[in-house]
């Protein structure tokens, strides 16, 4: 069975330890912590790594660790504070390189 975790300030990821999912809270933008974590969560059997974009914001070089791997899948996800757009933009862009196209273009 797939490990899942999720990754962010405490307030908004509280929730998801209801449904069942591993949570690992980052206070204070606490970077070094935060990437250990990430770390070791990749390497013990976590398929699916839930970020909050704050976090994440801080985390790029070591998310792009994982970009290329086919475990763990990273999602970003918005946090209690707001929502940056980052989620969607990864999204789109891993479509694109799927499909070949912009799937949000309008014409």
């Amino acid at each position: 069975m797939v490990k899942i975790a999720v990754m962010g300030d405490y307030d908004s990821i509280y929730g998801f330890s209801a449904l069942g999912l591993s949570i690992f809270p980052i206070e204070d933008n606490d970077v070094e912590r935060a990437s250990t974590i990430l770390h070791n969560l990749a390497e013990n059997d976590f398929g699916i790594i839930y970020i909050t974009e704050a976090l994440a914001a801080l985390l790029t070089k070591e998310i792009a660790r994982y970009r290329d791997r086919q475990s763990p899948a990273i999602i970003l996800i918005s946090g209690v504070r707001g929502n940056t757009g980052a989620g969607i933009e990864g999204v789109k862009k891993t479509v694109e390189q799927a499909v070949g196209s912009d799937i949000l273009f309008s014409a």
